[in-house]
């Protein structure tokens, strides 16, 4: 059998078809070629249009079919991961009837702050394992607030991998994992979170059939089948948040595995039986792919908006002729520490783990005498690693102690630089493979269509290196420098 992942992401689509018997990925694609847009009507807003995210799915799958590397016939199952916490509302005839409101969309923090004055900081932590804060619950509420009239045509809402799965099969659901991370389930009854939706006044109608991330949630459509050159009623039995499916394209399924990505946004996520909220609620708990009731299995989520954002905008403004490779090279003759500078990462959102937070990227100690593109380049790379690090004491504080971590070599991790700053300044090794989030959801499918067990994970993983730290001193000044222009741009941090 093979296996149709699909990783509906911020910037783009990417597809993998992989052999359930070797786990071995015989044709990826991504579409479109350059960065699919985000609105922006005001600042703090990000907007995407669900619409054009089922169009460049279909042209990415043709895609990945025009490489001739498979039969598109013998695909048996298809997985679905997707950008997380983002809303889409849904109207009776199956409609999205506004944008998505994005995870990196910064309205809903006083809604999400209210709520969780309302239901009670210690209630909320115990029962959600987070804050409401500026999720998807959240953003449904404002858009109760500001769109009346639209709010009362929704029929369901939506995480965007619920609305992919239906523009497949025409069929609704939803997960535990899913509604974990818009703040809707509640881990102590393992149900819906009826707190939350009593108090932003949202119907039960609203919540799709709710079932496990590994199972059938409906087969493929006739007539998408014939547009897409595959079997009509082909199920799909896998959808999951980009960072739980992430960590299941590594193995990180089991209490203690963590993993990490350095994509648009950062992420460090480790898998727990059970945890501490942290007090603030500035790191996330939600459910893991294969969290249940009886065998706890909790994703701790540290994440940082402005991530690979940051670095490639800064390579628009200071060399756009340079490739990520060329601009590596560049760098790597600037001492760790960027002789000074300090670069801020945060210009893309709320921060959650700066208490929702909106400082705005910022550059500090630059000596126009002294430095130059090198330095602020590499105080850019610097800058995200030094925020993973102060993630990752936050994280480290609430019980979570890795000896290593799990990468897939992409994105920012295919930066020696970059690397050689996170392994140092957190201490902590890291092991590269060869895998991405469509090979991830790949999996997935495979494992809810019963052609893989959880088991197998990792058996088609291909390493290819591990970075040791070699002087974490090296960063440890340079770090806090960092920490002290935080502490005075977001006080209390």
């Amino acid at each position: 059998m093979l296996l149709l992942g699909i990783d509906l992401g911020t910037s783009a689509i990417k597809v993998s078809v992989v052999d359930a018997h070797t786990q071995q990925v015989l044709a990826t694609a991504q579409y479109p070629d350059t960065e699919a847009p985000i609105v922006s009507l005001q600042t703090g807003w990000a907007e995407q249009d669900p619409g054009q995210w089922w169009h460049d799915i279909k042209q990415c799958i043709l895609k990945a079919h025009a490489s001739g590397a498979y039969r598109p016939a013998d695909i048996g199952a298809i997985g679905i991961a997707y950008q997380m916490h983002g809303l889409v509302v849904m109207d009776k005839a199956g409609q999205p009837l506004r944008h998505s409101i994005i995870w990196c969309d910064s309205r809903a923090v006083p809604y999400g702050q209210a709520a969780f004055s309302a239901i009670g900081q210690a209630h909320s932590l115990r029962t959600l394992l987070n804050s409401p804060g500026n999720f998807t619950a959240a953003k449904l509420a404002w858009v109760k607030e500001h769109e009346p009239d639209l709010y009362a045509r929704i029929d369901k809402l939506m995480l965007p991998g619920d609305f992919i799965g239906y523009q497949f099969t025409g069929e609704l659901t939803t997960s535990p994992a899913a509604l974990s991370e818009g703040i809707l389930w509640d881990f102590s009854q393992h149900q819906v979170a009826t707190e939350v939706m009593n108090y932003f006044g949202f119907d039960a109608s609203l919540i799709p059939a709710v079932q496990p991330a590994f199972s059938r949630h409906g087969g493929l459509l006739p007539s998408v089948a014939a547009e897409l050159g595959l079997t009509a009623g082909t199920p799909v039995t896998y959808k999951a948040g980009d960072q739980p499916n992430n960590a299941l394209s590594l193995n990180v399924m089991q209490p203690g595995e963590v993993a990490t990505t350095a994509g648009t946004s950062g992420v460090i996520y480790g898998v727990a039986s059970q945890v501490q909220p942290d007090m603030q609620s500035r790191l996330n708990c939600f459910a893991h792919v294969n969290h249940t009731a009886t065998a706890p299995r909790i994703g701790l989520l540290l994440c940082i908006n402005g991530c690979g954002i940051m670095n490639k905008m800064a390579r628009q403004w200071l060399a756009p002729q340079w490739s990520y490779a060329a601009i590596d090279e560049m760098v790597a003759s600037i001492p760790a520490g960027s002789e000074g500078v300090t670069v801020l990462p945060f210009g893309n959102g709320a921060e959650r783990m700066l208490n929702n937070a909106l400082p705005g990227a910022q550059l500090a100690r630059l000596d126009l005498n002294r430095h130059g593109a090198a330095h602020l380049l590499r105080a850019t790379q610097e800058g995200i690693a030094f925020a993973f690090r102060y993630g990752f004491d936050i994280m480290r504080s609430m019980g979570m102690q890795p000896q290593m971590i799990r990468a897939g070599k992409a994105n920012m991790f295919q930066s020696q630089v970059f690397t050689d700053a996170f392994v140092n300044c957190t201490n902590t090794p890291v092991e590269l493979y060869k895998t991405d989030g469509a090979t991830g959801a790949a999996l997935g499918a495979g494992i809810g269509a019963a052609a893989l067990q959880p088991t197998d994970l990792g058996k088609g993983l291909e390493l290819q290196g591990i970075v040791a730290p070699d002087g974490q001193q090296r960063y440890e000044e340079a770090y806090q420098r960092w920490l002290t222009c935080l502490q005075q741009t977001v006080p209390g941090t």
